[in-house]
């Protein structure tokens, strides 16, 4: 039996009179690397914030029989970082002195969290500010990590990493033995079940209505003896009627028994239909909805940090229709490209009947002054009941759509930002980093709507799931220049891919890494060991760097050995 190491019972808490979370039992093991799901504001945070001590329940008690490091989403990097932590994460502390972009940042308090060493990691959406190389750097040292609480919208990271679901929903957790795509699975196997019983209630119920018609029909239509009938005929006539009476009242009583005794089934939730007129956008008819030819672009001198050109004599088009992922590392000039197209850069043409819109998570469209349903009618040239079923698609449903929009969470804000934006006039859409903060279940709507929508979408996205599920053309933004591609990021990143198998040296040199940061996980390690340690695991990563950016040519210098 694996060692406990956290266990948690009878846990309640509550914010004002409201119960946020209530956990009868929860155990964590050591090995059980588990992913945390569940819709925006179903309290997964909260969760992590109680098991790690951040706050205290109302009730209930929580046991902890190691140490944790929780890398929180919001948190600022405490400078604490050991070296070997930092290279993992490639990231220095020459970086830590100067200003931090949100991915840097997000690197450092990674590697800080790894430094630890703790018998538990918490992980509070960390790839949310990743490009692709630091997901994957992220990745590669948390399938290091034997126990860890994983709260991730990243489906991809989600399958990767966790053998076990723990899923908020109503206040209430629960436990799925097994790994994302067994979790949807399940899901889906509920929902089918809760259909398979709704239908059988509806059917039974039905039956048992039509056959109480039936009897109380039949009881009123029991005739009174005729009136020229003798009196020893009568006496007959209403014995039998009494008789017959009885029976049917019996009968009633019977079936509006089995009507009480019914098992009342909750009618499953549908999903909602989204039918939008696209014509009342008045797009463009042109093949070739935007043209960008030579362009170059530089920030100005005051920003030290961009002092190098980012683009120079940069092309490329967009055909409309089109589903187009701007893709490239940190830095590459994405959502700059995005602010360009925007802004109307000379470089850049787009045809007369183009009308953008610009998703931004800085709300600037939203007014907080007004509801949500003013504030998706303010420039929407579709019906309210299109908007409505919009709002309601993304889960804002019933009566919210008459809250105040400053009251609504972070992960709402962003949804009604999206259904002002597909509601609008709008025919070419800009969306840059759209599913940041959504849960797992808005980014599938937000996908199907991206894939349904009749427009042209221009895109950024680290959520590798979205983006292959969506993206028809990848315009990759590379060495000042950007190069287009028909198909997915997946699709361009294979096509790069040399045509030899990868060399086996790299498999020995990812085995010697994961055999030389298990033996720096030791306790009670010694001064000499360690730098020892670290100076050959420094040796290996250079090794691998190597034959990374060299795949063809084989690494022939030989392997410390331990």
């Amino acid at each position: 039996m694996s060692k406990i190491l956290l266990e948690v019972s009878q846990l309640q808490k509550y914010y004002a009179e409201r119960c946020i979370l209530s956990v009868e039992h929860l155990r964590i093991y050591a090995g059980d690397r588990i992913g945390v799901v569940g819709v925006n504001g179903s309290g997964k945070t909260t969760l992590l914030n109680l098991l790690s001590g951040q706050i205290q329940p109302d009730s209930g008690q929580i046991r902890r029989y190691g140490s944790i490091a929780f890398l929180e989403q919001f948190g600022q990097p405490a400078g604490q970082t050991d070296g070997l932590a930092q290279s993992l994460m490639g990231v220095s502390e020459k970086q830590a002195d100067g200003p931090l972009s949100g991915g840097e940042r997000m690197r450092f308090r990674i590697a800080e969290a790894f430094g630890q060493q703790a018998s538990l990691l918490f992980a509070d959406e960390p790839t949310s500010n990743l490009d692709d190389a630091g997901i994957e750097q992220f990745c590669e040292q948390m399938e290091t990590v034997e126990s860890f609480l994983l709260i991730s919208h990243d489906r991809a990271v989600l399958r990767r990493l966790c053998t076990k679901i723990l899923e908020v929903d109503g206040g209430r957790i629960q436990c799925y033995p097994g790994g994302y795509d067994f979790y949807l699975a399940e899901k889906r196997r509920q929902e089918q079940e809760k259909r398979t019983a709704y239908e059988k209630y509806c059917l039974e119920k039905e039956h048992l209505l039509q056959a109480l018609a039936d009897r109380t029909e039949r009881a009123q239509s029991v005739r009174k003896a005729p009136s020229r009938m003798g009196n020893s005929e009568a006496r007959l006539h209403k014995r039998a009627a009494g008789e017959r009476q009885e029976k049917l009242q019996n009968a009633t009583k019977s079936i509006e028994s089995r009507l009480a005794r019914l098992e009342v089934q909750e009618k499953p939730k549908e999903n909602i239909r989204i039918s939008f007129d696209f014509s009342l956008t008045d797009p463009p008819e042109n093949k070739i909805v935007l043209r960008c030819q030579n362009l170059s672009f530089s920030y100005p001198g005051a920003c030290p940090s961009h002092t190098a050109p980012l683009f120079e004599g940069a092309s490329f088009v967009l055909e409309r229709g089109s589903k187009t992922i701007l893709y490239g590392k940190n830095g590459a000039g994405k959502t700059t490209l995005m602010n360009l197209i925007a802004d109307g850069h000379p470089a850049i043409q787009a045809v007369p009947k183009v009308k953008f819109g610009y998703f931004r998570q800085g709300f600037e469209q939203i007014d907080f002054s007004k509801t949500v349903l003013e504030n998706a009618m303010a420039g929407s040239v579709q019906t309210e009941g299109t908007m409505r079923n919009m709002l309601a698609r993304l889960l804002i449903r019933r009566d919210d759509v008459y809250k105040q929009a400053s009251v609504l969470s972070g992960g709402e804000r962003i949804k009604l930002a999206f259904a002002m934006l597909f509601g609008s006039a709008a025919n070419v859409l800009l969306l840059d980093e759209p599913t940041n903060y959504l849960d797992t279940e808005s980014i599938a709507v937000l996908q199907e709507m991206v894939q349904n929508y009749e427009g042209t979408v221009l895109f950024v996205s680290h959520d590798r799931d979205f983006a292959d599920s969506v993206a028809t053309h990848t315009l990759v933004l590379e060495d000042r220049r950007i190069l287009s591609f028909s198909g997915t990021p997946s699709a361009f990143l294979e096509s790069r891919k040399p045509k030899e198998e990868k060399p086996m040296e790299e498999a020995v040199l990812s085995l010697r890494l994961t055999e030389t940061i298990s033996l720096l996980s030791r306790p009670n390690l010694s001064a000499e060991e360690k730098e020892r340690l670290e100076a050959e695991y420094a040796v290996l990563l250079q090794q691998k760097q190597k034959l990374r950016q060299n795949p063809a040519k084989k690494n022939k210098r030989p392997l410390p050995s331990h």
